[in-house]
């Protein structure tokens, strides 16, 4: 059995469990985390942190945080590019913006901010509003009226029961709490492609090394640190990708969605990364262990 297939085959007899008990299932290789991102605000920057605790909903502050237009709809680079030239900061009280040389900073919403009533695809949801001063602030940043809000309460947005049976609370993420992609899998369609892109443009949550390419199709319960994680559907990929996440630029309009849809294509579109939930919260930090737990046949129309 080759390391390229590995992912696939690898020895599924779970070390002579009963089915349903969970214990390791035999790699011969050794993933580990190579990155964390946090995206603090739904849309703009993320950034790198070295631990982050993995809640049910999510790492903890990631996308927690939405642009909406003035009718409540939720934006995303989708709409507004320039949404990615923004920089995002957690901090004790509240949320810092940056751009240029610009900086706002926004506290968190509390119970006397007005609520508002906001729609992320098929979900409408109560948000805090973050005041008039950064809505202004944003507005002139991107050009059109907006407002910021905060979601207080993420258990009233649920994953969805077709992919997640136990309906986990979840962010305002577009619809799972994590999204996992590996170093190989960008390795090998950078491999087919004239210019890299790097993994920025796929805006993943944790990113494994020391896998084979797409190996990550095929897993479906994993370990790391002290949280357990389940993947659930591949993640099928937007215009989002086409955006150079520094400059909110195009700078290839086609790519890397051209080249993915010559091998990655599903039913739902082209496929790079994996949806996650969070079966059990923990602590996940820099080159911990993957350990793989349940694997399963890989399925790109998921």
């Amino acid at each position: 059995m080759t390391e390229g297939n590995c992912g696939q085959e690898a020895c599924v007899a779970r070390n002579g469990k009963r089915q349903g008990e969970i214990s390791s299932v035999f790699m011969p290789y050794s993933p580990r985390v190579e990155d964390i991102a946090v995206y603090p605000v739904k849309g703009m920057q993320g950034h790198s942190v070295r631990s982050a605790e993995a809640e049910e909903c999510g790492l903890r502050g990631d996308r927690r945080w939405m642009v909406v237009d003035v009718d409540g709809m939720f934006l995303s680079q989708r709409e507004l590019p320039g949404l990615a030239r923004i920089a995002p900061r957690l901090g004790a009280a509240g949320l810092s913006l940056t751009i240029a040389d610009e900086t706002i900073h926004v506290p968190v919403p509390g119970d006397e901010a007005t609520s508002l009533k906001v729609r992320i695809w098929h979900d409408t949801l109560p948000v805090r509003d973050s005041g008039d001063q950064v809505a202004e602030w944003l507005g002139r940043q991107l050009g059109r009226p907006v407002r910021l809000v905060f979601q207080n309460d993420p258990d009233l947005r649920r994953t969805d029961v077709t992919y997640a049976p136990t309906q986990p609370s979840v962010s305002l993420a577009d619809g799972f709490p994590l999204l996992i992609t590996s170093t190989a899998s960008l390795g090998d369609l950078n491999q087919r492609m004239a210019t890299d892109v790097p993994m920025a443009r796929f805006r993943p949550n944790i990113v494994v090394t020391g896998c084979s390419a797409w190996a990550e199709d095929t897993w479906r319960l994993i370990r790391i640190g002290s949280s357990v994680i389940r993947l659930v559907k591949p993640c099928a990929r937007c215009a989002v990708t086409l955006v150079d996440q520094k400059t909110g630029e195009k700078p290839t309009p086609r790519e890397p969605l051209r080249t993915l849809a010559t091998f990655r294509r599903g039913r739902r579109g082209v496929m790079f990364g994996q949806n996650a939930i969070i079966v059990k919260p923990g602590v996940i930090r820099l080159t911990d262990r993957i350990e793989l737990l349940e694997i399963g046949p890989v399925d790109l129309d998921m």
